[in-house]
């Protein structure tokens, strides 16, 4: 990909990071463009709906756009999502970007997982997530080895990579976006979340186990559960809550993997190609174009 255009499809963002982001993409040699709403305010959104689905459908239609940045998560797409056009090219982002990442499934168009504008602009050069970040753009393998967690289950998977923030999912849940819409049967899922009560968590992943779709997995991957404080009340912690819910199934399970709403928050292509190996030994998760 040679161009990537910069949309705000949710929340409003401190255009400094637009600027940031713009300066370090420019520098790593990709042509960057915005969207005419980029930048505007409407309340707690980037523009009224309109405007910000102008932009996504523009950026899709725009043949000279190779990819497309979402500048940050927040809320809105669920305002907007039933009127986006079939997603053409990657959508980069994560959080309440998981709404454009679901249309894409309804595709198996290739998006990506992964940080956005703020921490584009911020993170040092060196950093993992820079660095993974620029191998995922130029369409290079992405290759982690991941500690063992003691609630991981040992196994090994091979599916295109569905999900994200687990808030998003359960609110696309009996919509066209939901999880159980995908042509492919059995994916590994992505879950994160911040800011959630712990039985809301709980809540949500109980209506993931009902509605069948964690039996229908070859893995499950549970990211990092950021400011979602432990309830003593719930007799348990909340990978445990998580744990349990998919206590009866066989695929492997892999806990505190590094991504979701942190700084150590690195890319993961989904409906691509992705690879679980989970042992004693720790995790190695390969992913895809």
């Amino acid at each position: 990909m040679t161009h990537i255009r910069i949309i705000s499809p949710s929340g409003v963002i401190d255009p400094s990071y637009i600027d940031g982001a713009v300066t370090r993409l420019r520098g790593w040699g990709y042509i960057v463009s915005e969207g005419v709403h980029t930048r505007d305010v409407w309340g707690r959104f980037a523009g009224r709906d309109e405007d910000r689905l102008s932009d996504i459908i523009a950026a899709l239609q725009d043949p000279s756009v190779d990819a497309i940045l979402c500048t940050r998560g927040g809320y809105g797409l669920q305002r907007i999502i039933d009127r986006v056009p079939p997603i053409t090219k990657p959508i980069i982002g994560f959080s309440d970007i998981t709404a454009l990442h679901q249309a894409a499934g309804l595709v198996q168009q290739p998006s990506l997982h992964g940080i956005m504008c703020k921490h584009i602009a911020t993170l040092s050069e060196e950093s993992e997530e820079i660095q993974f970040f620029r191998k995922a753009l130029a369409g290079e393998k992405l290759e982690y080895r991941l500690s063992n967690h003691s609630l991981n289950r040992f196994g090994e998977a091979y599916a295109p990579v569905v999900g994200g923030n687990l808030s998003v999912l359960y609110g696309l849940q009996g919509t066209p976006f939901g999880l159980a819409k995908f042509s492919y049967q059995f994916p590994i899922l992505l879950i994160e979340d911040i800011g959630e009560r712990h039985y809301h968590i709980d809540r949500m992943i109980r209506n993931l186990r009902m509605s069948g779709v964690l039996a229908h997995l070859s893995g499950l991957i549970v990211g990092q559960f950021t400011d979602c404080e432990e309830d003593p009340l719930m007799q348990q912690t909340v990978y445990e809550t998580i744990k349990e819910a998919v206590a009866d199934c066989d695929y492997p399970v892999v806990f505190d993997a590094p991504f979701g709403h942190v700084e150590h928050n690195l890319p993961l292509w989904q409906h691509g190609h992705a690879s679980i190996h989970c042992g004693a030994d720790g995790v190695l998760l390969t992913n895809s174009l």
